[in-house]
């Protein structure tokens, strides 16, 4: 199973939110590049960014730290976060990432999110944010009445990469994920599913791992040491770095 450590940026800094609430933000660093470094430094073959500025209004807003962290490090970085229009995956895709997540359009505007998945293919997520199994949009601040399972199935058929889903009720609650909805998505759907979500220990890993998600994303856990990077790589099952 492949790890990402998370680096979620707001107002240019390193921050973590609990539960998707903008009220309830820990700042874990002023340099997200130089905290890219230090993950990948520590053994992360990939890195999952997050522009939580740009998911709540839509727009590029943390554009200058996230092309820092490209041009820090030479691993895979997704991103999601106000990718909402063709202009900003080309823009994305032209700096360096390798991966964009698209949340809130896929559900507002399917056409569109069926088009550029297949002008894009293997370079879009698809990003299902649930609260009580609905899809929740717009940096979580609104919750829809459209099932999560639902919606995954709709485009299980397009070139996607996967499928990040997210427990919004456990993310950045070190509470352990919702395996249950992650079992229920990796069972429901064709697309490799990446958990996200509540992982507060090494067994929490390992389980999803038992599960068949085929990716976790590491958040808080990490920045609060519940877990450092080198055992959760081993949960995962990622052999350690070449000289590590």
């Amino acid at each position: 199973m492949e790890l990402w450590p998370a680096i979620d940026i707001r107002g240019g800094r390193c921050v973590r939110l609990r539960q998707g609430d903008y009220e309830q933000e820990t700042v874990f660093g002023d340099d997200p590049a130089q905290m890219a470094r230090h993950w990948v430094a520590q053994g992360a073959r990939r890195l999952h960014l997050v522009d939580l500025d740009g998911a709540r209004s839509g727009r590029m807003t943390n554009s200058a730290a996230v092309e820092a962290i490209l041009q820090a490090v030479d691993v895979p970085c997704q991103l999601g976060g106000g990718v909402r229009s063709q202009q900003v995956i080309e823009h994305w895709l032209s700096l360096g990432v390798a991966r964009l997540v698209v949340g809130t359009q896929a559900l507002k505007d399917p056409p569109w999110f069926q088009q550029m998945a297949r002008q894009f293919p293997g370079r879009l997520v698809l990003g299902l944010d649930a609260r009580d199994g609905r899809v929740a949009t717009g940096g979580w601040l609104e919750t829809s009445e459209v099932d999560a399972l639902e919606l995954a199935r709709r485009y299980e058929s397009l070139p996607l990469a996967a499928l990040v889903y997210t427990d919004i009720a456990r993310d950045g609650m070190m509470q352990g994920p919702n395996f249950q909805g992650v079992q229920r998505m990796v069972q429901g759907v064709r697309l490799p599913v990446v958990a996200s979500g509540g992982v507060s220990s090494a067994e929490d890993i390992r389980r999803l791992a038992q599960l068949g998600a085929a990716g976790c994303i590491v958040g808080r856990a990490l920045y609060e040491g519940a877990v450092r990077l080198p055992e959760a790589l081993a949960a995962a099952g990622e052999p350690p770095p070449a000289g590590g």
